[in-house]
């Protein structure tokens, strides 16, 4: 599987290889996004719109994310 060919948009690939996740705190609403990993990326999309855009996310830059989410650098300010 090369990962060109998932970003294009074959989302019978996707559907067919990958395993999308999403956070255990999601809720029945559906608003989250689920997440794939594949060698040397973590690809991301919208629960709601399986078919539609994946953004990927090199190992580092995932890794970067993961750590501002867990310092709290993305947290909406206080009102």
């Amino acid at each position: 599987m090369e990962l060109h060919s998932i970003l294009e948009g074959d989302t019978t690939m996707q559907d067919a290889t990958l395993t999308w996740r999403k956070s255990t705190r999601s809720g029945a609403a559906g608003h989250c996004v689920e997440v794939a990993n594949v060698p040397s990326a973590v690809l991301v999309r919208d629960s709601k719109d399986a078919t539609g855009p994946v953004l990927a996310f090199s190992d580092p830059d995932w890794a970067g994310f993961i750590a501002g989410v867990r310092a709290g650098e993305f947290d909406r300010p206080a009102a």
